[in-house]
């Protein structure tokens, strides 16, 4: 099943649409939910008795809205809605127990003005097992091309796994993206280093990791992208020219958005284009 969380906003649309698409492409049932939370409106200095149906029924026209526009998009995908009580990332979190893919949109209604990313799609990119699909509200003509970041780290083979699957489901060309920096030591004029030998070990590196997946999808053309940059200034170029960007994340700790990481974190604020992340299955 795929999860879509809506709240009537341009990027919860954008949302949708790419749900719909994928619940049709996945041969998967589409749900989507919308969070009712009573909490900011929950003040005894000022009681409002009419605030919690007042909700509820914006939150029914929401998913309304998002059915009439999942069937417009998809007319054979199965949709189910379902109105829930609380905070839009703690529902989508318990939601996604029962996902193989959660959507989100990039920023909700009540976002900061300055904000290229919602709290709400940090907190679910951070705190939810499957993998979570960002998406920005401006729509982006299609280019036929997937693109994930690889690293020596063992978080980005669930990443890749995803990323080969959707690359093969859309018929797209899939580019793997390695950026390496060399380390503070390079820089001393004292110590000797090859930056040929770099450039070899960073690309058998690639090579090495990518072999696995391209002898079981056959079908997908890879594009070896390696080059000496930040990881997010890589990425964040290969998303101008990318249907999806796919990272790993390779977070530490157990406080909610901590869990992304920097490399993802950064990705997920500045890609051009729709950011899935895949959290590998021990974090």
């Amino acid at each position: 099943m795929i999860i879509v969380g809506v709240d009537g906003s341009v990027a919860s649309r954008a949302a949708v649409e790419w749900a719909a698409n994928d619940a049709c492409r996945m041969h998967l049932p589409l749900r989507i939910v919308h969070a009712v939370d009573h909490s900011p409106y929950q003040i005894a200095r000022f009681p409002n008795d009419d605030w919690p149906d007042a909700l509820v029924r914006a939150g029914q026209r929401f998913l309304a809205e998002a059915v009439a526009l999942a069937h417009e998009r998809q007319p054979e995908v199965e949709v189910t809605t379902e109105v829930v009580e609380g905070p839009a990332a703690v529902v989508l979190r318990e939601q996604s127990k029962e996902a193989t893919e959660v959507v989100v949109g990039s920023r909700g209604l009540g976002g900061f003005a300055g904000a290229l990313l919602g709290s709400v799609s940090v907190h679910v990119a951070g705190q939810t097992r499957c993998p979570v699909v960002v998406v920005r509200g401006e729509r982006r003509a299609t280019v036929g091309e997937v693109a994930v970041g690889v690293d020596d780290s063992p978080e980005c083979e669930p990443a890749l796994a995803y990323a080969f699957e959707q690359a093969r489901l859309r018929g797209s060309t899939l580019r793997t993206v390695h950026a390496w920096q060399l380390p503070v030591h390079a820089f001393a004029p004292d110590l000797p280093y090859d930056l040929d030998e770099v450039r070899k070990e960073q690309h058998q590196l690639v090579t090495a990791r990518l072999e696995p997946f391209k002898e079981k999808y056959p079908q997908v053309t890879v594009v070896e992208d390696v080059q000496s940059a930040h990881p997010v200034n890589a990425l964040t170029q290969a998303s101008e020219k990318a249907d999806l960007l796919v990272v790993g994340s390779h977070g530490r700790g157990a406080m909610g958005s901590v869990l992304l990481g920097s490399v993802s974190r950064g990705v997920l604020h500045h890609a051009r284009c729709p950011v899935a992340v895949v959290r590998a299955a021990d974090e």
